[in-house]
């Protein structure tokens, strides 16, 4: 079943982004040296550059055993604030939306709020690659109800914590391989009121009966405990099927309710998990290839960080009144997907 709610598309409060930041890790692993490195400790071997060739991924950074999700989330944040010369007691409402996070209890956001030094109320906002999308389109939701005046949006991924690196068998690598796909990341943004453009339009999609095709089994009541249960699992090709089906009909209403087609963006950032699977995006959607910010050659699936790392790449290069299309894709599954005008 489908359950849709989205944006008014004329607010008479406008909400937008006003600042975007991303932090990286400094350590760089190439898809060759992740498999040589697989290989080495599951004692198996795979085909020559398979994790290249089948991702279409060329390297990705990854958290050091000092860094964690709150880590990059806080670098991300200081970097965004000093963007906007605002200070931390200027924020009201700190959202830590992530797929990651740095332990069961407390919520991260706590760990990103005693490190940032603010003392805005906080919490965790967690729904897979599409956490930090829901995130900004939940602080919109604040400020329209006047319980908020500036958010703080934050994300950090180290997702490659999930990666199983010693496989008893062939199968066992094939059924962890999305996993392979992953790299770390960091983001942040600022949202608050603003006099022109702002969000648009939101529209999320929900498809929950496929929430068994992948995901982290651990750390919840079913598997509390256990190594086993640590790593990533799922049908990547079922996956992208799945998206396939319904994420056409998403996009049409969209496009059917705004009036806005492609050539009405300035930029369109999609969640990026293969660079085949971008590839077949673009064909199915039709989307101009000079559109998109294509960053998973260079950093991997990045979860949800992926298109807050986006939006730092763009922002400052974006002049008033340019509209940019988000599409998050995240397991469970679930889409959305957000319209955005800077002011």
């Amino acid at each position: 079943m489908v359950h849709t709610r989205t944006a008014d598309a004329s607010p008479a409060t406008r909400v937008g982004i006003t600042a975007a930041a991303a932090a990286l890790p400094e350590r760089v692993v190439t898809s060759a040296e992740l498999q040589e490195q697989v290989e080495r400790e599951s004692g198996i071997t795979l085909p020559p550059r398979l994790f290249s060739r089948m991702t279409g991924i060329d390297t990705r950074r990854v958290a050091g055993p000092e860094e964690h999700a709150s880590t990059l989330a806080v670098r991300a944040a200081r970097a965004v604030l000093g963007s906007a010369a605002a200070d931390p007691d200027d924020v009201d409402l700190l959202i830590f939306a992530s797929a990651s996070r740095d332990m069961a209890e407390p919520a991260t956001a706590h760990i990103v709020q005693a490190d940032l030094g603010t003392r805005a109320h906080v919490f965790d906002l967690t729904n897979a690659c599409n956490s930090f999308l829901n995130g900004i389109d939940t602080a919109r939701a604040f400020i329209l109800a006047g319980r908020a005046r500036r958010v703080l949006v934050v994300t950090g991924e180290t997702p490659t914590r999930s990666m199983r690196m010693r496989a008893s068998s062939a199968a066992q690598v094939r059924s962890a391989f999305a996993g392979y796909t992953f790299g770390d990341a960091g983001a942040a943004v600022l949202v608050e009121q603003v006099p022109t453009g702002g969000i648009l339009d939101v529209q999320t999609a929900t498809f929950s009966e496929h929430w068994t095709a992948g995901g982290i089994d651990g750390g919840g009541s079913r598997h509390p405990r256990g190594d086993e249960h640590t790593y990533f699992h799922g049908d990547g090709g079922k996956l992208r099927s799945i998206f396939e089906r319904i994420g056409l009909d998403v996009l049409r209403a969209v496009h059917h309710r705004t009036g806005l087609d492609w050539s009405d963006y300035e930029k369109v950032l999609v969640h990026q998990v293969t660079l085949p699977y971008l590839t077949r995006f673009m064909e199915l959607a039709r989307v101009p290839e000079e559109k998109l910010i294509v960053t998973v050659p260079e950093l991997g699936n990045v979860a949800s960080a992926t298109i807050g790392v986006q939006l730092a790449r763009i922002n400052e290069k974006l002049a008033s009144g340019s509209r940019v299309f988000c599409l998050g894709l995240g397991g469970g599954v679930s889409i959305t997907t957000m319209v955005w005008e800077k002011s």
